[in-house]
């Protein structure tokens, strides 16, 4: 599967420099000519791309996650997490299965790849993992506590549309096919396990 990434709608200019390097966040700032002539500092950070993943059971639920992470509040999400430097994109998603459930897939679909915010250079993919076959106990970090939540689809679009629900960038199509019975029927063939 060859993955592009999308283009940001503000690019980081190749005259940017790093002027800080973090854990997760790096930033960069270049001189940008304003429209009136003038000329100012922009900024903008930098992080690595992340993914996520619906995993299908083959009974037809999704496998959803309850998780607990330090400083943040109890949330429902998928399974995924960040990239690694020099990382391929699906080698992540299928590396973020298997640590967080214990399952490999027969099939990636790639549902969504974003930039979720103008101001960071981030990309989120988002994957629907079918095929799906239990190969190891889960392998978490040590800052992560991930518990499997099975749902039907009818339960996912509820979570998504009125709980918290971790997966900000894909809300909006589970409210879609809340509203729209045409995009509830593309999401349920989506959503068809192998």
């Amino acid at each position: 599967m060859n993955i592009q990434r999308p283009q940001s709608k503000q690019p980081i200019p190749d005259n940017a420099k790093r002027v800080f390097k973090g854990k997760l966040f790096d930033v960069y700032q270049w001189e940008q000519e304003l429209f009136n002539g003038k000329k100012t500092i922009f900024e903008k950070l930098k992080r690595p791309d992340t993914v996520i993943v619906f995993p299908v059971l083959n009974n037809g639920k999704i496998l959803l996650t309850e998780q607990k992470q330090p400083g943040k509040k109890p949330f429902i999400g998928a399974t995924g997490g960040r990239v690694d430097e020099g990382e391929d994109i699906l080698e992540a998603a299928k590396r973020e299965l298997l640590e967080e459930s214990g399952y490999e897939a027969e099939e990636f679909v790639l549902w969504d790849a974003q930039h979720p915010a103008s101001k960071i250079d981030w990309v989120v993919y988002t994957f629907i993992a079918k095929g799906l076959k239990k190969v190891a106990d889960q392998n978490l970090d040590g800052g992560e506590d991930i518990k499997p939540l099975p749902v039907t689809l009818d339960e996912l679009v509820e979570i998504a549309t009125t709980k918290e629900f971790e997966e900000k960038e894909v809300i909006p199509k589970f409210f879609q096919a809340k509203l729209d019975t045409k995009k509830l029927k593309e999401l349920r063939e989506l959503f068809k396990p192998l």
